[in-house]
């Protein structure tokens, strides 16, 4: 583990190979799983803000859900999520013309629509972040339905801090980024002196 600041870094982030390849997944992280995507709590507030851009894009079925549950949903652990629609896609994916799952709420971002890109935890994957008593801990989240992203990762030689750099600069800052970055190469470096 590496220490930044008030973050610790797993190895993996240096040592891990990750680019998603969405032709190969079809966005499966918008689709699988028991719940819904993480959410902070000052994300409520941004759903709120940019529901009324995004609506229109959702499916009849999204809209029906987010009507009986809201926009946010509370999972079996306490933790706030995205609602999910029978147990399977978050609300907020849309799927395009070759059935690829995407984020309505990027979408929307990408369009110049909204200035929030979507929330955090989907942004950071496959990072996902845990609050420890005085830091907070960043280690790579390992789903077999991004096996095509670890491969496509592998053949770039696209390390997981390096695919995830444009979350992990909205959420800790360009200079922050650099540190990780200087922190990668002097680790792959003595890894690789041994």
């Amino acid at each position: 583990m590496i220490l930044i600041d008030d973050t610790l870094l797993s190895a993996d982030l240096f040592e891990k190979h990750f680019c998603c390849d969405l032709a190969a997944c079809k966005g499966a992280c918008c689709v699988e799983g028991e719940n819904g995507a993480p959410l902070q709590e000052d994300e409520l507030e941004r759903l709120e803000e940019v529901f009324d851009v995004i609506a229109p894009r959702l499916t009849k079925k999204a809209r029906a859900v987010i009507e009986r549950v809201g926009l946010f949903a509370v999972d079996d652990d306490g933790e706030l999520v995205t609602p999910i629609i029978n147990g399977k896609e978050c609300v907020y994916a849309v799927f395009d013309e070759k059935g690829i799952a995407k984020c309505s709420i990027e979408q929307a971002f990408l369009e110049g629509e909204t200035d929030w890109h979507k929330p955090m935890s989907c942004h950071l994957y496959p990072i996902r972040l845990t609050q420890l008593k005085d830091v907070v801990a960043l280690n790579y989240h390992r789903w077999p339905i991004c096996e095509a992203a670890t491969l496509c990762g592998e053949k770039l030689g696209m390390s997981v801090l390096r695919f995830c750099k444009a979350a992990l600069i909205r959420r800790f800052g360009a200079e922050w980024y650099e540190q990780a970055l200087a922190a990668e190469r002097h680790w792959l470096e003595n890894e690789q002196g041994q």
